[in-house]
This record gives structure tokens, sequence and C-alpha cells, in this order.
């Protein structure tokens, strides 16, 4: 199972299971060009990029200052890989490529792009040896580690927050523009939240259209620690529970969760405050995690949950990134559509 990295400090104990989709590359070249533009969509893509020098300033409140657009970047967390690719910027080098393609299917990552380490532990030395002219993080203070560490390179290094409980939605497309205005791609970017905008407004009618019995709803996943299912619902401060609301679904998690990606914590008893709500849950094709469904089944409390009884607890379809940009805010509102209207 997987963990965005602020997470790990915020929920120490928490074990996670994510997922996101997309397209082409061509290798990068020794010569120190950018690759070729990748993301879904990209090989029918108009947009122009921009040129001149850019300055920024990024999540953290520091500015940036860039030459030009940054054509050979590096990225060190999912949702912005995902988010450079819907750009239609291949990254040079990025953190854990494998968990990215089994985790994100809302953006293809080519085969020649270069692994350098994990999320928690990137390879700094592999990554600057791909030459990026910008480096792209994850961090929550200026005092971060990896903020710390990439100080010894010169090279600029753009910070972008992960997750805001108060404005999830807004936080996310905050990281895209971000990276959008550094790459030069905001003419893209204007018209992939046009599309994402438009997606949720027929995701919502599809929705209305199917009349779900119930519109309440718990979104969840899971993990088994010594023989003990722990869960993990997502809050209303989830993007996972924004988006479920935008659609006109009831998110009726009200324990404690927190203040950055609007997760709890909770046990097989604690799940049963949840009433009629249906479970959803994060789906995976992952193999090496516990199965924490198998072993809550064997809970007579979570067989008295009504909607275990009811059959009514699904699980979204495999690799959504349930912490992703605008392609998998898609992805998540179409898996809301199909498992509420059964």
């Amino acid at each position: 199972m997987r963990k965005p990295l602020v997470v790990l400090s915020l929920l120490a104990a928490a074990t996670v299971a994510l997922a996101g989709c997309g397209t082409t590359s061509v290798s990068p070249s020794a010569s120190g060009s950018a690759p070729a533009a990748s993301g879904s969509g990209c090989a029918t893509d108009a947009t122009k990029t921009a040129t001149g020098p850019v300055t920024l300033t990024d999540g953290l409140g520091q500015k940036v200052t860039l030459d030009a657009p940054a054509k050979r970047i590096a990225v060190l967390e999912w949702q912005q890989v995902e988010d450079a690719l819907t750009l239609c910027v291949t990254p040079v080098a990025v953190a854990d490529a494998d968990g990215f393609r089994t985790w994100d299917t809302a953006e293809k990552l080519p085969k020649d792009v270069k692994s350098v380490g994990t999320r928690q532990e990137p390879n700094l030395d592999a990554l600057f040896q791909t030459k990026p002219d910008l480096v792209i993080v994850e961090a929550q203070t200026r005092d971060d580690a990896i903020i710390t560490q990439l100080k010894k390179y010169d090279v600029p290094v753009l910070a972008t927050i992960g997750a805001k409980a108060s404005d999830p939605i807004g936080q996310t497309l905050e990281t895209f523009d971000l990276i959008a205005k550094a790459t030069g791609r905001t003419e893209r970017a204007e018209k992939v939240v046009a599309d994402m905008r438009d997606h949720l407004d027929d995701a919502k009618a599809r929705l209305a259209a199917a009349k779900p019995a119930n519109t309440d709803f718990v979104f969840f996943d899971g993990w088994v620690d010594g023989g003990a299912v722990s869960l993990r619902p997502f809050g209303t401060g989830s993007l996972i529970g924004a988006i479920g609301s935008e659609l006109g679904l009831t998110n009726v998690w009200k324990g404690e969760t927190d203040p950055a990606y609007g997760l709890g914590q909770t046990d097989i008893e604690g799940m049963t405050a949840v009433g009629s709500a249906t479970l959803l849950h994060t789906g995976t094709k992952d193999t090496t995690g516990d199965d924490f469904l198998a072993a809550a089944e064997k809970n007579p409390t979570w067989a008295s949950i009504p909607a275990v009884k009811e059959k009514r607890i699904h699980a979204f379809p495999a690799g959504i990134w349930t912490f992703g940009g605008p392609r998998s805010i898609e992805q998540i509102a179409d898996a809301y559509v199909s498992t509420m209207s059964k």
C-alpha cells in the first residue's frame, strides 16, 4: 500500500492504497533538449507554450525565477507527475515511476522516464544526472528535509503543497496552475480546467438522472496491523469527499480528520456510526498489501453495518489516484456515477 508523503507525519499509523491514466513520448535527449509531450490529449493539443522569463511564488511563498519556462523537469510526487503529463510536459525524472504507473492511471508515464528512488527517499545524484532545469517537490514547510537537501544543488526548486482540507479542489488546481506557469503551459491549463469543470457538471447530471436510492456515502481505505483492521475514512475536507459533494452526494463521516488531506482513522466499530450510508473504497490490483476487507468480513460487527448487509459496498476502479490532479478528478467523478448508480 502507498502513502502520500505528508500523510506520513499527519497520520503516522496509517497505511494507504491509491491510483491514475496516459499517452506516448520520445526519450530525453542527451544534449539537454526536452522530452516530447506525453499527456492525454497531447497528440492533438494546439495550445501554445509561453516564452521569456518566468517569475512566480511557489506554494511555500518562495520566489522562483527562471530565464525561460522549464523544459526538463524532475518531479518527486505523483500528483505533480500527473499534472506535468496533463500539461504535455514529460518529466526527465520522477520518483517511483513503477508506483505511479500502478496507482495513477489518469496519465501514462512513458517507459523511458528515469526513476530516481522513492518519494520518501529520492536519489538526488541520479536525479541531477538527467540535467533538469527545474525540480518540482511537495512539502509543507520551508524546513522540509527535501528542500534542505535540494539547496546543495544549483537548480531552481518549485515547492507545492499537497493538500488543504479547507479547499481541496482549489488547492489541487493551485498546484496545477503553478506547474503550468513554471513550464509556460498556462493556455493548456486553462483548457484542462474548463474541461474538468464541464466533466463534473456532466457527471452530476448523469448521477441525478440515475436517481440513486441512497446519496449518503463514506469513502475509505484500510489495512491490517497485527491482525486488527484499521480503516481510514476520507472526510469532507478530502479531495474525494469534496468531489462527492460537488456531485450532490453527502459524505456522512463526522469523525476527526487531519487539516491537510481531510483523512480520519477508525476501526470496524467506528464505522457503525455511518448509519445506512453506501460504503465506497479504494480499488487496487496490488497484491502485496493485506486484504483488510476479507479480515473485516470475519467480524460480526462489520456484517451488521447496513451497507454491508445490503451489499452496498463498492470499490472504485483500480488505478484512481485519490490525491491526483484534474484528470484524476474526472476519473473520481466517473467512479462515483458508476458506483452510486448501482
